[in-house]
């Protein structure tokens, strides 16, 4: 099974799209600083995965996110993700939660990436 993700590095507000096989190898590899853009942002957490079926579907579904119109897909998706945990009573489910609950997610249209406000 592939999967498409997004990671998100909280200490510099950075956001990273990738597909992969193996999450968890991949994740390793990114906080690790084997990947020359994600070395320099680490730690990452992934905050959205979506699952495929095969390679091509999901290198497919990994440009398309890439898109101006996939990361407006994003920030839609992410800030009602964000939305449900600040509204939650027991609270987000991860160590993002308290930088989460600072704001909601907004795009720096100059470079692409997402930040938070």
């Amino acid at each position: 099974m592939w999967k498409v993700y997004v990671l998100l590095s909280i200490k510099y507000q950075k956001t990273y799209i990738g597909s992969t096989n193996n999450l968890a190898r991949r994740l390793e590899e990114h906080n690790k600083g084997k990947e020359r853009f994600t070395s320099i942002y680490k730690p990452w957490i992934p905050i959205y995965i979506e699952f495929y079926p095969n390679e091509k579907e999901a290198r497919d579904r990994e440009k398309e996110l890439k898109t101006s119109s996939g990361r407006r897909y994003l920030k839609k998706v992410i800030n009602n993700i964000i939305e449900k945990w600040t509204g939650s009573s027991t609270g987000p489910p991860c160590q993002a939660g308290a930088c989460l609950q600072r704001g909601r997610l907004e795009h720096r249209s100059l470079c692409g990436k997402f930040m938070y406000c």
